[in-house]
């Protein structure tokens, strides 16, 4: 399976890769308005990838449950130095997490290669047409509602389901305009618009995505599900996203969104580790 991302291509199997997250945004869940100045934006993404992100994310509105709307060309002032400054210091790919065409053209003229977009749901062609001539990556994100109303009681008959066909329904309607499967990313949307046991759910029936042959992002970190099942601040949820992590990777997951770029690179390898030996002694047998 080939990921490609403008000049940028993955192959997998081979070792997950760590998406590290950069929100330069005064109101981002865990990271809120540490990374607001450019200068310490552009450090910390380059100790991200010291520490071994493979991507790095740059977000410049939050995407948090009850999370206002920024205006373009705010959003606009806040990525587009940073993009700018990364692109010409990393050798990794630069994501953009946003759901703006214009802010998603403006990051890939100043060096990104890869479109987040939380707001996958979007019935406007216009983003899948740029991605199309821009050869860039795309992550295509289930979400219910609007960071606004999303967590206000989400309801599924059968999340595992309505997840999967919203990405077949999807990947067909982007392959209309042009968008080559080999440039998607498909992420469940852990904690966009569902509840605690709708993500466990989707954490445990990861294989069925899998089996859509794209490359499949996690996005667990620190996230509140984790606090609600372990009782839990911020600062005490590496562990439970650790966790979610290593298993989302036994299951086939190849990119994991992540703050602790150190620590969930170590829980990645050294999942991996165990299952390539699983593999091996099954061989034995």
């Amino acid at each position: 399976m080939i990921l490609r991302a403008r000049q940028f291509q993955f192959s997998f199997p081979g070792p997950a890769l760590v998406m590290g997250v950069l929100n330069v945004t005064p109101d981002s869940f865990s990271d809120g308005g540490q990374f607001l100045d450019p200068r310490v934006a552009v450090a910390h993404g380059l100790r991200l990838v010291d520490h071994g992100a493979a991507i790095l994310d740059v977000g410049g509105e939050s995407s948090r449950p009850g999370a206002m709307a920024v205006d373009e060309v705010e959003e606009l002032r806040r990525v587009v130095p940073v993009i700018k400054r990364l692109a010409e210091s990393v050798s990794v790919p630069i994501s953009v997490d946003t759901v703006k065409v214009e802010v998603a053209r403006a990051a890939l003229d100043a060096g990104a290669s890869i479109i987040n977009d939380v707001g996958a749901d979007r019935e406007d062609s216009a983003l899948w047409k740029l991605l199309a001539e821009t050869g860039a990556g795309y992550v295509c994100m289930h979400r219910k509602g609007t960071p606004p109303t999303m967590q206000s009681n989400p309801a599924y008959a059968d999340v595992v389901s309505e997840v999967r066909e919203f990405f077949l329904e999807r990947l067909q309607r982007m392959e209309d305009c042009g968008l080559g499967r080999d440039q998607t990313i498909l992420d469940p949307g852990i904690g966009f618009g569902k509840g605690l046991e709708h993500n466990l759910r989707l954490l445990g029936a990861l294989r069925d995505f899998a089996a859509l042959q794209r490359p499949l992002l996690i996005g667990v970190s620190r996230k509140s599900f984790i606090g609600k099942l372990l009782g839990t601040d911020i600062a005490a949820r590496l562990p439970g996203a650790l966790a979610c992590a290593s298993q989302a990777v036994a299951s086939g997951a190849q990119i994991i969104r992540a703050h602790d770029v150190t620590e969930t690179v170590g829980a990645i390898r050294m999942t991996e580790a165990i299952l390539a030996n699983q593999r091996i002694e099954c061989g034995k047998s």
